[in-house]
């Protein structure tokens, strides 16, 4: 068995608290391919066979089992003791993530359940609790052939194919313990507004009472730059509140942008008569990301995002990060090549990611994992985790743009059915509706309805056919990827701006790993020809106002990326950087 230190780090990075109690590490596991276990009682008890690492999931090497056979429902137990010090606290239990649907007993009793793999929950557990050790039982279903259920790149069959993936079953994000009182702030959610040089605070306050205030000091640097003390009102569910940030001045170097990831900090105290109840941290960015004449804008001013996909999949880990320092390496390596964001591809991102986008500077395209058919339950399934994603992740000052729908997954007759028209205009509208501060798109590639953003996904690797395609907008709006018009029928360009969201996918093989690209290289030499050609292209443009390149690391079969799986450079980084700045490299300038 792999033996392998969990992750230690605080898991809700934009909300934090001093006390909690991480539960990664070992825990008893079972499959149950005969689906016996509810009738059986195992949460009650049962002889658990094996040992898992948690948060990896079985199919990955750190989780200590590894294989790839289906195996749709199992189980987890784990033994724990509630520290002293918190006793007379209300305790919850959270989970990071859970692929697919979770139910989850204490002590034999059921606390909660919770549908969506991306997706972060959390139960009240103080009920079921007993003095000493505890126990926490898991059952996971995770259908692996379901098309219904937004599965992403996940693969539906054993070995992994074409652009799919090996399948992610059962808890895959940090489990840990929280005490909090009966009366807490439950979450708060921050938007800053860069033209009044304000922040908004929306904060919920569970189990409000009489006499309740909120103390909100905000600090730039260490230095105390506002400072409230609000009422809770006890009739509104949701209070809101501006502050105003008397040191704020664009041009005094306080906005948050890749280049300058500035960050507020923000401390949260929930007093009754003077009383404690709750204290937690938090933080933004003065951030605004906008269009204007239609041209994409961050912080009021014309930006050029130059992106690289990025599918988050490690080789002994899958969606895992091995560790927090994997994440980091993965962002400082992309800002080492001159991208100034991801485009985070069929994956609801880990925080923990976020949290490090926001402090090292990347932009971030969010996006869903998607559903591989369209029914009236795909539409349920997918709009419910979609909401829980962008709620959780509303603070993060990096995400700049959502992308529900990829490619018309989910979606793949929008020509001939005006249900899934009405699915995809509804998720950008459903989205729309949870953030106006983002620019949101709605059909990622091709068939668009209403998008902030016109995107095209096209691996052309021949410099002057793309530079003719994008060189008057004429041009681009005939241009039809995999024979799929730009805008579905009864939906028109309305002067949005144009961005190739991917395209490159160079395949190079550097590793012991096999498998494909779009187009493919024989060396160093005529990769970086290749990758100079593509680029460029799209920098030359007058069309083009950003671009996603195909893609930041070989993932499995596909060997298109600038790294290896395992993050080693394909080529000298310095060269990519200076292409991505739109210089021309020593291989081409000979050309």
């Amino acid at each position: 068995m792999t033996k392998f230190i969990p992750r230690p780090e605080y898991p809700r990075p934009d909300f934090l608290r001093n006390e909690w109690l991480n539960l990664n590490g070992q825990w008893n596991f079972d499959f149950d391919d005969h689906n016996l276990g509810l009738k059986d009682e195992w949460y009650l008890n049962h002889d658990f066979s094996q040992v898992i690492t948690v948060p990896y999931a079985f199919q990955t090497k750190l989780s200590g089992i590894e294989t790839k056979e289906f195996h749709d429902v199992v189980w987890y137990e784990r033994s724990f003791t509630i520290p002293e010090k918190w006793e007379g606290k209300q305790i919850h239990l959270h989970f990071g993530a859970v692929d697919y649907r979770a139910t989850v007993w204490v002590n034999g009793k059921f606390v909660t359940f919770h549908e969506g793999g991306h997706t972060s929950f959390y139960a009240n557990i103080t009920d079921a609790l007993l003095s000493g050790l505890n126990k926490v039982v898991v059952r996971v279903e995770d259908l692996s052939k379901d098309l219904e259920q937004p599965r992403g790149k996940q693969f539906w069959e054993v070995e992994s194919k074409g652009i799919f993936y090996t399948r992610t079953t059962g808890i895959w994000q940090t489990v840990w313990l929280e005490p909090v009182n009966s009366s807490y702030i439950e979450r708060v959610k921050l938007t800053p507004n860069i033209d009044s040089g304000e922040v908004t605070v929306e904060y919920l306050i569970q189990n409000r009472v009489e006499n309740q205030e909120l103390e909100i000091d905000i600090y730039f640097q260490d230095q105390l730059v506002a400072k409230e003390c609000v009422k809770v009102d006890l009739v509104q569910r949701k209070n809101k509140h501006s502050i105003l940030l008397k040191d704020f001045k664009k041009s005094a170097g306080k906005l948050w942008s890749p280049e300058h990831p500035h960050l507020y900090t923000v401390k949260f105290c929930l007093k009754a008569e003077n009383e404690v109840l709750d204290q937690a941290e938090s933080y933004f960015g003065m951030r605004k990301i906008s269009i204007s004449n239609g041209k994409i804008e961050l912080n009021n001013n014309p930006y050029y995002m130059k992106l690289v996909l990025d599918q988050g999949y490690y080789p002994e880990s899958l969606l895992t990060a091995p560790t927090d320092e994997d994440i980091k390496k993965d962002i400082l390596l992309t800002k080492e090549m001159g991208f100034n964001g991801v485009r985070k591809h069929q994956k609801v991102e880990e925080p923990r990611y976020l949290y490090w986008a926001d402090h090292l500077g990347i932009l971030v395209w969010g996006e869903m994992a998607n559903c591989h058919t369209f029914s009236s339950q795909a539409v349920k399934r997918i709009s419910t985790e979609w909401q829980e994603a962008v709620e959780r992740d509303y603070n993060h000052p990096a995400i700049v743009a959502w992308v529900p729908i990829n490619e018309s997954w989910g979606a793949p007759r929008l020509k001939r059915d005006p249900r899934q028209a009405n699915h995809l205009l509804s998720m950008y509208c459903l989205t729309k509706s949870l953030d106006s501060s983002r620019l949101v798109i709605s059909n990622d590639g091709w068939e668009h309805t209403v998008s902030d953003i016109l995107t095209i996904h096209d691996y052309t690797g021949e410099k002057e056919l793309l530079k003719q395609r994008y060189s008057k907008l004429e041009k681009a709006l005939q241009y039809t990827p995999a024979d799929r018009f730009l805008y579905v029928p009864g939906f028109h360009y309305q002067e949005e701006p144009v961005f190739v969201s991917e395209f490159g996918g160079i395949a190079y093989q550097k590793s012991n790993w096999e498998g494909w690209g779009y187009t493919a290289a024989s060396s160093d030499d005529d990769f970086i020809e290749r990758y100079y050609n593509v680029v460029s292209s799209l920098l030359e443009s007058p069309l083009v106002q950003g671009f996603c390149y195909t893609q930041i690391t070989d993932v499995e079969q596909e060997i298109n990326g600038l790294l290896t799986y395992d993050r080693k450079p394909k080529v000298d980084l310095k060269l990519i950087r200076e292409i991505n700045e739109g210089k021309k490299p020593p291989i081409a300038a000979k050309e």
